[in-house]
C-alpha cells in the first residue's frame, strides 16, 4: 500500500474486509454497526477510501473493495492477527484485551518488526515445547 492511511480509516478497511468475507459485499449500516460509529461518520470515511481508490461506494449502495483495498485491507487484517495471536498463544493475555491491544498497535508497528514477529508465532506453534519453556521461565521470572 503506497498511500499511508490513518488508524480510523484503516479500521474502517478492516470491517469492510471482515463484511465482506461473510456477505460478499457491505452496507454502511453493516460498517457503522461493526465499529459502533453513527452513520454520517461511515459516510465521509467512504468516501475518502473511494477518493483513495480503495473501495468502490456510491451513496446507498453496496461497497466493495478495489483490488488495491483488498491488499491493503488482507494487510490490516494480518497485522491485526498477528498480534492478537502472539498476545494469546504466546503470551496469555485475555482474548479480548487481546483484540483491543491489536487494534490499537495494528497501525503503528512497522514490517521490520511485524514480519519477525509473525514468524515467531508460526514458530512457537510449531514448537509448543519452546513454548512451554519459555512460559516456565516467565513464571520464574514472576515469583521472583
Amino acid at each position: 500500500m503506497e498511500q499511508r492511511l490513518s488508524a480510523s480509516l484503516e479500521d474502517y478497511l478492516e470491517a469492510i474486509f471482515h463484511i465482506v468475507a461473510q456477505k460478499h459485499v457491505a452496507r454502511a449500516k453493516d460498517i457503522a454497526q461493526r465499529l459502533g460509529v453513527n452513520h454520517s461518520s461511515v459516510t465521509v470515511a467512504l468516501r475518502s477510501l473511494a477518493n483513495k481508490g480503495l473501495i468502490n461506494y456510491a451513496p446507498y449502495e453496496v461497497v466493495t473493495l478495489t483490488r488495491e483495498g483488498q491488499l491493503a485491507s488482507e494487510d490490516v487484517a494480518r497485522r491485526h492477527n498477528t498480534l492478537r495471536e502472539f498476545f494469546v498463544k504466546v503470551l496469555s493475555v485475555d482474548p479480548d484485551l487481546a483484540d483491543t491491544a491489536a487494534c490499537e498497535m495494528e497501525h503503528t508497528l512497522p514490517p521490520d518488526i511485524l514480519d519477525p514477529l509473525t514468524d515467531f508465532v508460526d514458530f512457537v506453534e510449531r514448537c509448543p515445547q519452546c513454548l512451554n519453556e519459555f512460559r516456565q521461565e516467565q513464571g520464574q521470572k514472576n515469583n521472583e
